[in-house]
């Protein structure tokens, strides 16, 4: 389990996450909502020890160090992998330093996203490149994988495909925590909501809970951020009441 315990951020005085905790166990995925600068890529980038923050993050109840690091994969649309090498090379990388890597998971990913395996990953489009990494991500071995907006440059139809995928391969004991502003695309494969807003956890629902409520998670989502469903024919109004 990972445990996120009065968790700070601050960058140049502003206070980009406010004590936030959470516990994400094993064999959960969920979805992570907020607004743009909400704190999301923040919260990711703590859990993976990629910013320095006050609080305490641990994976099983010891810190997150080079220990248990290979534990937690990440796909990220600003990407991690090695733009000068080509597929079959990041797969051998990985190999040698992942010893949990999955051949054939990565093999039949590769299959379903059409992509070539002989090729540099600068000369990949956009939503080939985010769909490598979400492969490697997924390929690593990883009780933990997470992703920041990991499906931008692809069309829906990609996305729709790869969610009916992903809950066909995970492993009951893989979590995937997934950032990402597709609510509606993604309602039907999370099982869990955290919304978060101006650095605090201000949601955390389950699927089910909703579902006996009575509610979508777009309801959910508008009810906690207190959305004036008036706000644009007022703007509006008093734009053209200006001219």
């Amino acid at each position: 389990m990972i445990e996120i315990k009065n968790v700070s951020k601050y960058f140049g005085g502003k206070r980009a996450l406010d004590a936030v905790s959470l516990a994400l166990p094993q064999g959960q995925i969920v979805g992570l909502f907020g607004e743009n600068g909400a704190g999301k890529t923040t919260l990711i980038k703590c859990i993976l020890g990629y910013l320095r923050f006050s609080g305490e993050i641990t994976l099983d109840g010891a810190p997150i160090s080079r220990k248990n690091i290979a534990r937690l994969s990440f796909a990220t649309s600003e990407h991690s992998f090695f733009p000068n090498l080509d597929a079959t090379a990041h797969k051998e990388f990985y190999e040698q330093h992942f010893p949990q890597f999955s051949e054939k998971r990565f093999r039949g990913l590769m299959e379903f996203f059409e992509l070539p395996k002989h090729k540099a990953l600068r000369h990949f489009s956009t939503g080939q490149k985010n769909q490598f990494e979400v492969i490697l991500s997924l390929c690593q071995g990883a009780d933990y994988i997470l992703m920041d907006e990991p499906f931008a440059g692809n069309d829906v139809f990609n996305r729709e495909d790869f969610y009916k995928v992903l809950l066909g391969i995970l492993e009951p004991s893989e979590t995937v925590l997934l950032s990402t502003h597709l609510l509606e695309e993604v309602e039907n494969f999370i099982g869990r909501a955290i919304l978060i807003r101006r650095g605090k956890i201000v949601g955390d629902v389950s699927m089910l809970e909703l579902e006996d409520s009575g509610k979508c998670l777009m309801d959910y989502v508008k009810e906690t951020y207190h959305y004036k469903a008036d706000r644009v024919s007022k703007a509006l109004s008093e734009l053209t009441d200006e001219q």
